[in-house]
Formats: C-alpha cells, sequence, structure tokens
C-alpha cells in the first residue's frame, strides 16, 4: 500500500453522524486531517432533498465520502448522486467514495453517475451491515427479546461499519484506491436467525427470531408510524435483494486493507460489552 496523501485539505463526510460516517469522520481526524460531518442537523447542514445545501457543505473539500438517504434503491437515486458528483468536480473535489450496495440494479447506476463525473473515485459496496442489530432499526427489537422479520434463512455475509470505514478512509487518503469497486462483506454467512443466535448467546439473555409474512411486518411497521416509503424500501430490501444472490462472501477488505475482515461474533461481543443492549438504555 502506497503512503497516506500528506494533506491537510478537508474531506466532506455526508451522513457524518450516521452509523458508517460517524466512524469515517473520527478515523480521519485521528489521522489528524479535518474532516467535516454534514448532516441534516449541525454545524454543516447538508439534505439530498435540498440542493441549496451541496455547494455550502462542498466548499474547501477536496474529497468526499458520499452516503445517500434513504438508499440507492430509491427512485432518482442515481440521478441525484450524479447531478453531486458533477457539483463537487467543479467545487474542486478530486476524490470521492460512494457507499453501495451489493446486488442493487439501482445502486450500481448511481456508481455509474458518479464515475461519470470526473473525480478519482472509489465504489464500496456492502451487504447488510452488523450495527443495523446495535445502531439501527433492529435495536429496540433486540431489546424487547423478539426480531420478528420477513427473511426466510437467507445467509448473509453481515459486514461490519469499522470494516466499512476503514476501507473508505484508505481511499479517501491513500494511493492505489483510485478506479476500485469493493465488495464489502464479513468473513462468513450468516441467517438472520443465525445472527440472533450470536447476539442472545453474547449478552447471556434470550432473544428469538421470529419469521413472518411480508404483509405482516409492513402492517407492523405502518402500526410504529413508520413511513410508507421506508415500509416499501424495506420490503424491497428483504424480498428482493435477500434472495440469495449475495450469500457468497467478497474479499474487498482484504483487497483494500490486506486483512481479513471482521467476524459477525466478534462483533456481537463486542458490542454486548460496551452495553449496545443493555436494558433500560
Amino acid at each position: 500500500m502506497n503512503a497516506n496523501r500528506n494533506t491537510k485539505e478537508s474531506t466532506l463526510v455526508l451522513g457524518g453522524t450516521g452509523k458508517t460516517g460517524r466512524r469515517v469522520v473520527e478515523r480521519l481526524r485521528a489521522r489528524g486531517l479535518p474532516a467535516r460531518p454534514a448532516s441534516r442537523s449541525g454545524d454543516h447542514p447538508f439534505a439530498w432533498e435540498d440542493r441549496r445545501t451541496w455547494a455550502p457543505a462542498l466548499q474547501g473539500a477536496a474529497a468526499a465520502y458520499v452516503s445517500f438517504y434513504p438508499d440507492l434503491a430509491v427512485p432518482g437515486a442515481a440521478d441525484t448522486v450524479g447531478a453531486f458528483a458533477r457539483l463537487a468536480v467543479q467545487q474542486g473535489a478530486q476524490r470521492l467514495v460512494l457507499l453501495s450496495g451489493r446486488g442493487e440494479e439501482e445502486a450500481q447506476r448511481a456508481e455509474r453517475s458518479m464515475q461519470n463525473a470526473g473525480a478519482d473515485w472509489t465504489v464500496i459496496r456492502c451487504s447488510w451491515f452488523s450495527q443495523n442489530f446495535s445502531e439501527g432499526y433492529l435495536l429496540e427489537p433486540v431489546l424487547a427479546g423478539e426480531v420478528a422479520l420477513p427473511a426466510d434463512g437467507v445467509p448473509e455475509p453481515f459486514v461490519d461499519a469499522g470494516d466499512i470505514a476503514d476501507v473508505a478512509v484508505a481511499a479517501l487518503t491513500e494511493d492505489g484506491h483510485a478506479g476500485r469497486v469493493y465488495e464489502l462483506t464479513g468473513p462468513r454467512s450468516l441467517s438472520f436467525a443465525d445472527a440472533i443466535d450470536e447476539i442472545a448467546a453474547a449478552t447471556g439473555r434470550p432473544v428469538r427470531f421470529v419469521p413472518v409474512t411480508m404483509e405482516k411486518f409492513a402492517a407492523d411497521m405502518r402500526g410504529q408510524s413508520v413511513p410508507d416509503d421506508v415500509v416499501s424500501l424495506l420490503g424491497y430490501l428483504f424480498t428482493e435483494v435477500l434472495d440469495g444472490r449475495n450469500t457468497a462472501t467478497a474479499d474487498g477488505v482484504a483487497q483494500a486493507l490486506g486483512r481479513a475482515p471482521r467476524d459477525f461474533a466478534d462483533y456481537a461481543y463486542h458490542a454486548a460489552t460496551a452495553g449496545a443492549w443493555d436494558r433500560g438504555r
């Protein structure tokens, strides 16, 4: 691996308070590099649906970590990402790193939109995040002791958000990653039931997985006042993307970093030790 870039230029981190963006910011700052976390609230406001926020967020940024909300699968995402990437290049950004998804045709359209913008680019295609169980929408069900999902046993090679951030920071700060598409997964595939069993073992208390139909899942989500567009997105992910196409593991972490990815059991142990699933949080 080539040496780190000797630069103090700022890096814009979209979704800078989210699961991956927060970790990217932490790692950049640990290297003594200025990072600008941009999100809906904070010192650097950014919203994908409000293009007036784009240029101020990009001002002075030589590189950007691009995390699209809510997901690259939503209609219009590819055009929006392309427009942002072109503006970033116009404003002087030289490197763009896109967080993408494995096995998603719409996500790959967004990748092409960014690749055609004129900057050095790196694509990070990821499987399901391990941290969805401790920092995302599955936290409350785990705390309640029952996770009900429309997943029928298809294995998924869950990837750790720390690995994603490590690869992103390498692509943002080191030579040798431009023009690369890295597929990031964990080292083995587990069903959602397997993952819940490992979380139960790590926490030392019962947590069970309950398979449900997509119709019941959607009804339960709406009963919890989850917006219809989010329900539709989750339906797409569970019924189309989680169909076995992404069961195989990939070696993107090893390609980018020269080490093995973090195992789900290791994630579960450390999350439990840190109190992620403590009652009364």
